[in-house]
């Protein structure tokens, strides 16, 4: 099971480098909106880089990065932390820790956009915060591997991901004020960029292989 943690808090900041960095940044950008206002206000949030879709704000594109790091409420913050503390490391050890931050920030990147768009189609405003589609694209890579690589997934981390990804989708669309477009972007954005980065270090590796 590849979802099982083992390793001691040493081990894990070794081994695991973006992901610890990640989480360390979600938690002080937590503790500077808890000391600035709260992490629930939305002045706040849009003073600290949540991503909206109304004027002037939306023309402000670092929010479509920023907005990943701030979570509104210690549940938020604790319910995605849980997610990347336990999930992630399998994906940064097995792409390399700065193609594993490639895919977790475009995918997040993606979700945003697509999200944006969706509730600029529909026509409604709406305030942007968390890391959820970077995380979904996190669960997207797991599922390329799972229905492509399925030599690199065992059977019970197989299971896992489906019941997690059939518990999300319930999530998305049973709770209020869960933004599921950006849970859907970033799944999608995790799936095709691991794909992409396998097909690129493939021919990395056949052209290396030309050479020598």
């Amino acid at each position: 099971m590849i979802f099982i943690r083992y390793e001691n808090w040493r081990s894990y900041l070794r081994y695991y480098p973006v992901t610890s960095l990640i989480l360390l940044i979600n938690l002080i950008m937590f503790f500077v909106l808890t000391f600035n206002g709260g992490s629930t206000n939305v002045m706040t949030l849009v003073r600290f880089g949540a991503l909206l879709n109304d004027s002037p704000f939306d023309a402000q594109l670092w929010r479509y990065l920023t907005s990943m790091f701030l979570h509104a409420g210690f549940d938020h913050l604790l319910f995605n932390c849980f997610a990347l503390l336990v999930f992630a490391p399998p994906l940064e050890r097995l792409l390399g820790s700065w193609r594993y931050a490639l895919l977790y920030l475009g995918s997040g990147l993606l979700g945003n956009i697509i999200s944006i768009a969706h509730y600029n189609a529909a026509a409604e405003a709406t305030v942007m915060i968390g890391a959820s589609g970077a995380i979904y694209g996190v669960y997207g890579a797991f599922l390329y591997i799972a229905l492509f690589q399925r030599q690199m997934m065992d059977e019970a981390s197989r299971k896992t991901l489906y019941t997690l990804l059939g518990f999300g989708i319930i999530f998305s669309f049973a709770v209020a004020n869960v933004n599921w477009m950006a849970h859907f972007g970033g799944l999608i954005g995790g799936f095709f960029i691991y794909g992409l980065m396998l097909r690129l270090l493939k021919r990395r590796i056949i052209r290396q292989h030309k050479r020598d």
